[in-house]
């Protein structure tokens, strides 16, 4: 079973405190499984690992409680936690790297974020790139609804204008790999 950094989960919980408020956290506590709820009654930390299961468990149950329950809203928390993990520390590289050197970034990361499987990234071209997910052990649409909305406000924080993300190949349809193909201004 593959496991995620506790970054994953802060920046989710975040948004709840942020959007939601405290009768949001008192939802979502109401909701999550044992093993969820002790973990963010805790304190999750960002540099810890957290079962990958938790991760699911926390983006399909805030989508059931504060989105329409139709998954929309795990890619708008992977917009979101880009914003809360890359624009404080990383800031920097936002402000003096293109779109394709950060990309090239998130390939080296990865491993600092998931212990299973990597990313490639496949230029197609000086606005268009492919990211591709390779030998994740568990798979799952919520993950991919998140990296995708990662990659997206990745590529707007690095200056690419109106980026489109489709998830062209995905595991949990019977594809070898998930691939993200991207296109910006």
């Amino acid at each position: 079973m593959a496991n995620v950094k506790g970054s994953a989960l802060t920046s989710r919980i975040l948004w709840v405190e942020l959007q939601q408020g405290a009768k949001g956290m008192e939802r979502l506590l109401h909701q999550a499984s044992p093993d969820l709820r002790y973990s963010i009654e805790s304190g999750l930390s960002k540099a810890k690992w957290y079962p990958f299961e938790q991760f699911v468990e926390l983006n399909l149950t805030l989508d059931r409680l504060f989105g329409k329950g139709d998954l929309d809203l795990i890619r708008t928390l992977g917009r979101y936690g880009a914003d809360a993990n890359l624009t404080t520390i990383y800031r920097l590289f936002f402000k003096v790297g293109t779109v394709h050197w950060i990309l090239g970034r998130a390939v080296r990361l990865w491993s600092a974020h998931y212990d299973s499987g990597y990313m490639e990234v496949v230029t197609k071209g000086t606005k268009s790139v492919s990211l591709r997910v390779r030998g994740f052990s568990t798979p799952h649409q919520a993950h991919c609804l998140s990296v995708a909305g990662w990659a997206e406000r990745s590529i707007e924080l690095s200056g690419g204008k109106r980026p489109t993300m489709v998830e062209t190949l995905c595991r949990t349809r019977g594809d070898d790999i998930c691939q993200f193909d991207s296109a910006w201004e």
